[in-house]
């Protein structure tokens, strides 16, 4: 499991793919979300400006990223 420190509120679903290389760039970050590919806390998340918040787990490609 991947942990990822943000210093703010939230951060954006797709910033966060990128931010840890499970997407190449934003258009194939909001392609995945839109697909249904990405979890948040074990349910399938389609908004793409989803806040993640630190306690959240994001699923995706089996790669788990926990938010702290």
């Amino acid at each position: 499991m991947i942990e990822f420190k943000i210093e703010t509120e939230y951060i954006p679903l797709i910033s966060l793919l990128k931010a840890t290389g499970l997407v190449e760039n934003g258009g194939m970050a909001q392609a995945v979300v839109s697909e249904g590919m990405v979890l948040c806390d074990g349910e399938v998340e389609l908004r793409k400006r989803f806040k993640v918040r630190p306690g959240t787990v994001v699923e995706f490609e089996g790669q788990k990223i926990k938010v702290v």
